[in-house]
């Protein structure tokens, strides 16, 4: 085969191009670091990275963004929680106190403003936020759990449900002798007495007797009870009648046998003999009633009950309805895994934290009434004006004597039951807080997990895409050595003419 010298001259270049493109795709990985610079150069290479990315990127979202803002949230919550469980703890001692000391004026004085203040700070703590979101308030993080203010323009017309177990008793003592009436001729020979009542308290007082169009409202058909074989008992067997604590014709608390005694001041249901008869083995019990005169610091209903909220000056058709339901704000925290980072107020603490704080407050308020209304007759007895009243004013403080020990024995009988709620509310709340301890748990298992994924994952793209730099030098001093030899060899062969062999 004859060779030319164009061949050899072929030949040489092609040999240095691919040398030269061989030193120039070495120089490239070493001075990139990086294995290809396109994906055409390796593409089981490109892809492969382009899939390691996506999913470093994705757990870098989980691990740098979603889970510390999970455990954000959930140390605000785990913080509130924890301060409502010391406030409890603070009222059960001072219920302890109330119920086992003999109480002076003082005494009793010291525990009421401190319950007061216990009271207003748990429904504080609930309102806790995290950055401006309400933790406590289920999917409504735009909406406090409690009102900031006093309100009047709104309407709520509330559904609250219970079971048989929630139906308690009250105790009250009835005829009860006022002493600014007092009149030398009256009988005071009758004793007052201590009745006890069977009755459903409702989360909310002071309820509304009039609808926005001043119609008056009762309960009458709103009163929904299913039996114990899942019959609804007929309304016209559960009659309602309104009783207001001043009226002077009838007493609340002494309800005839079959009706209901429903007082708005209080937001109780009173239930007679036989009415209670058909309510303890019922089922469920529901109850629609009205409020729209709220204070600052009281819960809104739409946290706890389902309702229907209208707004004072506006149509009916713009009535907001709330329906109460588990509201699990879920984040996600890893591929395909998702965990629920807020709690509910109404599955930490319960609505009727304040009920057995308001029930003490009126008793302690009760007998301090009645202790003033015997200092009253005592400064009667050493008025002259009254000497020849001695023996009626002395009828008129044994008598209140006897009210002062029956309303301290129910003193004292709120103070035993505020012991008893509170630890139940505590127990309560260490469940809620038992179970975001699991929860936060679980975010930091998986938080360590994703932490040395992601340590894997950046070791597999950085052997899929990075190259080695000391064997990447080694390979470019030997291609640099190879293109200098292919040059020189063709220095050699290309100065050779024809004329060098005449």
């Amino acid at each position: 085969m004859r060779i030319t010298n164009q061949m050899m001259t072929n030949n040489m270049l092609n040999s240095i191009n691919k040398n030269k493109n061989n030193l120039a795709v070495l120089d490239q990985q070493y001075s990139s670091g990086k294995k290809i610079q396109r994906p055409s150069e390796d593409p089981i290479v490109a892809v492969r990275a382009l899939k390691l990315r996506t999913n470093l990127t994705e757990l870098n979202q989980y691990l740098e963004k979603n889970i510390p803002d999970a455990k954000n949230w959930m140390d605000v919550t785990e913080g509130a929680l924890d301060n409502i469980n010391d406030i409890l703890t603070l009222i059960n001692t001072a219920c302890v106190q109330g119920s086992s000391d003999p109480l002076s004026v003082e005494d009793r004085e010291s525990i009421v403003k401190n319950l007061e203040q216990y009271k207003q700070q748990i429904y504080q703590e609930g309102n806790a936020n995290y950055a401006g979101r309400y933790v406590f308030t289920g999917y409504k993080t735009d909406t406090s759990l409690i009102f900031g203010k006093d309100t009047s323009n709104l309407e709520y017309t509330i559904t609250e449900n219970f079971t048989s177990s929630d139906i308690g008793t009250i105790s009250k003592v009835t005829g009860v002798y006022t002493v600014d009436d007092y009149s030398s001729t009256a009988d005071y020979s009758a004793s007052p007495e201590l009745i006890s009542s069977y009755r459903i308290r409702l989360s909310y007082d002071n309820l509304d007797l009039t609808d926005a169009e001043g119609n008056q409202i009762d309960l009458n058909g709103k009163i929904k009870v299913v039996d114990k074989d899942g019959n609804e008992i007929p309304a016209a067997d559960l009659p309602v009648n309104t009783v207001s604590l001043s009226s002077t014709t009838e007493s609340p608390y002494e309800p005839d046998p079959d009706e209901i005694n429903f007082i708005p001041e209080t937001g109780e249901l009173i239930l007679g003999k036989n009415v209670y008869e058909k309510l303890r083995t019922a089922q469920s019990i529901s109850v629609d009633y009205q409020k729209s005169e709220f204070q600052e610091g009281d819960l809104r209903p739409e946290h706890y009950f389902d309702c229907v909220v209208h707004e004072e000056g506006t149509d009916v058709s713009a009535d907001k309805y709330y329906t109460k339901q588990d509201q699990q704000i879920q984040y996600e925290i890893n591929f395909n895994q998702k965990l629920t980072v807020n709690t509910q107020a109404s599955d930490a603490f319960g609505h009727n934290i304040g009920w057995f704080i308001d029930e003490i407050l009126t008793a302690v308020q009760d007998v301090a009434a009645t202790e003033a209304k015997i200092a009253k007759v005592d400064e009667m007895l050493e008025d002259p004006n009254y000497a020849d009243q001695t023996e009626q004013l002395n009828q008129l403080k044994q008598q209140l004597e006897t009210e002062l020990t029956l309303k301290s024995s129910i003193m004292q009988e709120k103070f035993e039951k505020g012991i008893t709620d509170s630890s139940k509310q505590q127990d309560t709340l260490n469940v809620a807080i038992a179970d975001l301890g699991s929860r936060y748990k679980r975010l930091e298992l998986t938080e360590s997990r994703l932490s040395d994924q992601q340590v894997q994952f950046e070791d597999l793209l950085s052997n899929n895409e990075d190259a080695d730099i000391v064997e990447t030098y080694i390979k470019l001093s030997s291609a640099e050595v190879i293109y200098s030899a292919s040059l020189s060899a063709a220095a050699k062969i290309v100065k050779n003419t024809l004329l060098d062999f005449l």
